[in-house]
């Protein structure tokens, strides 16, 4: 892919860096973090704003310009894609690597003295503009907040921001009201002795209200915030879709109801004059509750006395552990996401020999067969389809210009996911065609070896997942291997596929406990730069384990696979296999064979129940 030529829009935003048009005085550094106003992971176009700068388009990096350079960080996900996308212009930041200067550190060290380093104060979290500003100033230097946004200011064909209708969520999908759910933060803010409770992240905002939307492709969030009092509701929010009956009925708008359910709606850029006519009112010890990830604006408008943050609401752990309800969906989801693979994978190994099939076609017959089933919605990303040397650029999508054809001599690797009405999917399996390499298995069955370890890990109650993240890279560390990404990440129920507070990770010791009910991935990987890439993802369920001594009744916990997708046995040497790991193959394969064949006859797909039949033989340690 050709890279993004830069140099003219680089000059005009140094011009911006002097223009007191745009800034009170010169700054000598800009930052364009890759989040929007609610710190989101995967945004709006309006809000790609370090793409637009940089060309980089991966979900998660951060671009700095000052008068001479111009650096752009990111994680292992990404170095690859970064690279390619970026022209001379820019110097790719290898988070992680050896070193590898922070943001901070790097500023520091090319800054003249006494500099003024702006950042639009929506954009970047209160944590990290704390963390920043701190070392800046203890170097001599100044993070100021430059209201106008930069980008904005040259970027000329800037979209506008979605504004699309909502759904509303019955409860079978969501077991628990919106008035219990808010019942339940203000129980929560009472024992904190806060009088005020501030939403802003997206995904908190619909698992709040039981909404939908699809304002962010592949995330069902819509632009909004909320402002929980102890008996009022204020819901800040744009648009024509507060008129769709569905969702007045839904919120009770025009019923007369008790005053501590009425909601008031009030207009999406209002949240900041509201939030500081709210903070007037504040008696001595009354406290505003909000995420420590909350932009730093909204944050400067709490007088910090009356400031109570925490790094996870209480909104973002209920919804981390799914009910019942959610539960179900989730099951359902997957059962009909294996059925789609199911006949799409069929339907490929019939194919790919004919010489005609690219990446981009698998990714849109992928699509076409989960569109047929009930309660489809949408995709939960962008689906990674690579075939060779495409699959070791881990978050890679192809395009016209990468566009492989997929070969009976090379590893193909698909991630993809959907979203459903009953809930959200993110499965990748890896294959071959043809006939692997010796190497080529052998790298496979160390991953396929570390994705067991964590799936049947059993643990105490209380462990965080980044403690289980050793678990997955142990047999691959065993070879002198390793992946640069984190080994699984919470996935909401018909939410954002990406979600905390919890998951498996090496890069955060932050992340909340394990506990029944949460939903994580379980992805480990190997990548050979040039060649091939390898992953094994399932989504699975934290659910009680039965153990001889209970962890002194601490209570145990185990994982239970949600994803039920055959594992393609002939990239497994099977010598390397432990009884246990074998067992684990074949009991894992006969689950899948019940359920999904089960529903296959049901839906009468009985080539791809054929397939599945044949995918899910038994193995064996000298097979």
């Amino acid at each position: 892919m050709a890279p993004k030529i830069t140099t003219e829009l680089l000059k005009q935003l140094r011009q911006a860096m002097k223009n007191s048009k745009h800034v009170p005085e010169s700054i000598q550094a800009y930052i364009v973090p890759s989040g929007d106003a609610h710190q989101s992971e995967y945004i709006a176009p309006c809000d790609c704003r370090r793409e637009f700068i940089c060309g980089f388009d991966g979900s998660a990096g951060t671009a700095i310009i000052t008068e001479q350079d111009a650096a752009m960080w990111t994680d292992g996900r990404y170095f690859l894609q970064a690279a390619q996308q970026m022209d001379s212009n820019w110097t790719l930041m290898k988070i992680g690597l050896k070193d590898v200067p922070t943001q901070e550190d790097w500023l520091v060290s090319v800054l003249p003295q006494s500099s003024k380093v702006g950042v639009d104060p929506f954009i970047i979290p209160a944590d990290q503009w704390k963390r920043m500003s701190k070392v800046l100033k203890s170097a001599g230097h100044a993070l100021v907040p430059i209201e106008d946004n930069l980008i904005d200011a040259i970027w000329m064909d800037r979209p506008s921001r979605p504004c699309k209708s909502l759904m509303a969520l019955s409860l079978s999908y969501t077991g628990i009201s919106w008035k219990d759910k808010i019942t339940a933060l203000r129980i929560k803010m009472a024992e904190r002795k806060a009088v005020w409770f501030l939403v802003t992240a997206l995904d908190e905002v619909a698992w709040l209200f039981n909404l939908r939307g699809s304002d962010v492709e592949y995330n069902p969030v819509f632009f909004a915030y909320a402002i929980i009092g102890i008996n009022t509701i204020r819901l800040f929010i744009d648009g024509e879709r507060m008129a769709d009956p569905a969702v007045r009925e839904h919120l009770s708008l025009d019923s007369a109801q008790d005053a501590e359910f009425c909601i008031q709606l009030l207009p999406y850029e209002s949240i900041l004059t509201v939030l500081k006519s709210v903070c007037e009112t504040l008696s001595p010890h009354e406290k505003v509750w909000l995420s420590d990830k909350a932009s730093y604006a909204l944050t400067q408008a709490i007088p910090k006395d009356h400031r109570y943050l925490t790094p996870y609401t209480p909104i973002c752990i209920a919804k981390a552990v799914k009910n019942a309800s959610e539960v179900e969906g989730m099951r359902r989801a997957h059962i009909k996401d294996a059925v789609a693979l199911c006949e799409l994978f069929n339907w490929l190994e019939k194919e790919v020999s004919k010489g005609n099939i690219t990446e981009i076609l698998v990714a849109d017959k992928a699509e076409e067969f989960r569109s047929q089933q009930d309660n489809f919605v949408d995709l939960s990303f962008a689906t990674i389809s690579s075939t060779g040397p495409n699959g070791a650029i881990i978050h890679y999508k192809p395009t016209p210009e990468t566009n492989r054809t997929l070969s009976m001599n090379e590893i193909y690797l698909l991630d993809s996911g959907a979203q459903y009405k009953d809930g959200t999917t993110d499965v990748t399996r890896t294959m071959h065609f043809g006939t692997p390499s010796t190497y080529e298995k052998e790298c496979f069955t160390y991953v396929l070896k570390g994705h067991i370890a964590v799936s049947a890990a059993i643990f105490p109650n209380g462990t965080k997942g980044h403690l289980l993240d050793s678990f997955a890279r142990s047999a691959l560390w065993d070879q002198g291997l390793d992946y640069l990404h984190g080994t699984g990440h919470g996935v909401g129920a018909f939410l954002n596929v990406h979600e905390g507070p919890c998951g498996i990770s090496y890069k955060t010791f932050a992340d909340e406990p394990l506990e029944a009910g949460m939903i994580v991935s379980d992805e480990p990987g190997y990548y050979e730069d040039g060649s091939f890439g390898i992953r094994i993802e399932n989504v699975v369920l934290v659910v009680p384990a039965k153990t001889k001594y209970n962890f002194s009744n601490r209570g145990s916990l185990t994982f239970e696979p949600l994803t039920l997708v055959p594992i393609q046995t002939k990239m497994i040497h099977t010598h390397l296999l432990t009884p246990k790991e074998c067992n684990w193959v074949n009991d894992y394969h006969k689950k899948c064979r019940v359920v999904i064949g089960a529903e296959l006859e049901r839906q009468g797909r009985h080539e791809a129940l054929q397939w599945l039949i044949r995918e899910t033989e038994p193995i064996s340690k000298t097979h």
